[in-house]
This record gives structure tokens, sequence and C-alpha cells, in this order.
């Protein structure tokens, strides 16, 4: 028992280390011009995303709602709808995930813009659901909450960050936002010092303003300079009901650091 113990210990180590030397190698290799623009115009997904959180099943390209240009996204989760990683779990989800190398670093200023359709028979129910997401790169099988989350439960849009183990609601609306195009815009400085910084705009008008910490300290595996990756769709505990969203003009650069201005004066295009 002792030595199948020992081997687990060993295996669990290898696995840590291969995942801190992945996160290493990779902090050189953020461009410091990085930019990424997808209208989803295309039949098939471009090299900008992973499909590793969605079913195969569960995302078509159309061309009946759209935000502009000739198609969009749509997910659709069903109950039971479960990526290979999280069978058995109580997590349902269908969501688009930039793809690795697109990942953001900490330090760093993105500007980031996407449009979310969600239709009018969407279902208002108080189960967690989060519709965008930021995840800080972590240990392997670490179940913390995302970062920075736009979340969508019983009719209340929110926007949430984490500074530490706190979860600060920083954001929050019951307009009603089915059946219309949400046009997002959010500007992050990542940093879990105190020069953080989150601007968010909602069809051009702000909704956030946010300084100050974001995101896990280096507790539990998290490494001195961190990696952060973005998602968008649907993510929520098990229920019965299904959902669609839509998904269309996503837009991401890495923008120049060293002033609050970049922050502040960034207006939606």
């Amino acid at each position: 028992m002792r030595i199948s113990g020992l081997k687990f210990l060993v295996i669990g180590i290898i696995i840590m280390l291969i995942i801190v030397a992945s996160v290493v190698f990779l902090l050189p290799f953020q461009s410091k011009e990085m930019s990424v623009s997808d209208g989803f115009e295309n039949l098939t997904l471009s090299n900008a995303w992973s499909s590793s959180k969605f079913l195969p099943r569960d995302l078509i390209i159309q061309s009946d709602i759209v935000r502009s240009g000739n198609n969009a996204v749509k997910l659709t989760l069903h109950q039971g709808d479960q990526i290979k990683s999280e069978i058995g779990s109580n997590f349902e989800r269908a969501e688009l995930m930039e793809e690795f190398s697109k990942w953001s670093k900490e330090h760093s200023s993105y500007s980031y813009s996407f449009s979310l359709f969600l239709p009018e028979e969407f279902p208002l129910v108080p189960t967690r659901l989060v519709i965008a997401q930021w995840k800080q790169v972590a240990k392997i099988n670490s179940d913390d909450s995302p970062v920075i989350a736009l979340r969508y439960v019983n009719g209340t849009l929110m926007v949430t960050c984490m500074v530490g183990n706190e979860r600060n609601i920083v954001y929050c609306s019951n307009e009603e936002i089915r059946s219309r195009w949400l046009d997002f815009k959010f500007v992050i400085h990542f940093s879990r010092n105190d020069d953080g910084r989150i601007v968010a705009w909602l069809d051009g008008k702000q909704i956030v303003n946010y300084s100050g910490k974001i995101g896990y300290t280096m507790r539990e595996g998290y490494t001195p300079v961190s990696l952060y990756y973005f998602k968008m769709g649907l993510y929520r505990d098990n229920m019965r009901e299904d959902m669609d969203i839509y998904i269309d003009e996503y837009k991401k650069c890495r923008l120049p650091n060293g002033s609050d201005d970049v922050l502040f004066e960034t207006k939606i295009k």
C-alpha cells in the first residue's frame, strides 16, 4: 500500500512539473502584438479555438441569427452534455476556448470584444450559469472559479472577479437581455498586485470600472507569473432544460502597458 501511494505521489509530482514547465516555456512566446479576429464566416472553426470544451454535436456554424456578416456560432447544451474529463460530475458545458498559443500573460493588458445572443425562450432558472470567463492557469484538476466571469442566473446578468478566495460582484443588472445581440468589450490588465484593472462596456455603455488585485495567489500550485485563458458559451450545473447561445464578432488584442489612459480611454470601435 505504501509503495502504491508513493507511485501516485511521484506521478502527481511529474504531472505538476510538466504543467509548470509548459507554462514557463510558453511565456517567452506570448506575442507583444497579439491580435485575433473571428467573425465565424467559415463553415468550420478557425485555429484560434480549441474544441476540447464542447461535444461536437453541440456546435454548429449557422446563418439564421448573426450579428454581422453571413455566419455565427450556435452552441446548444442538453442535460448530461459533459466533456470526457467531467463525466459523472455535476457540470455541463459547451464552450469555445481560445487555443493554447493565444492565452494571456500576467502583468499585460488585453482588449476582448465579442457579441452574444440569447433567444427569447432562453430559460430563466436559479442554476449556476457562466456565459464567458477568464481562467487562471493552475495545477492539474483545479476546480477554482474563473478569475473574471460573465454570469446569467435567474434573469440577472453579473460580472464577478476573484480576489484571492473572495468573489466580488463588480456589475449586476436585472434588465432583460434576451432576444437581442449583446456587444461586450472588456479591457483587462491581469495582475495579482494592486495594479490589476477591469474596464467593461455593454452596447457601448461602461458597466465595470475596477481597480485592484485579480486572481489567486501562489498557493496550491499557481505559478509566480500566471497565464489566463478565455472561454465563452454555456457552463452550468446539471439541469433538465436545453439552452442555446449564439456567438459572433470576436476580437482580441494585446495593448501596450504602462499607462492607465490605455485602459480608460479604450473605446468600442
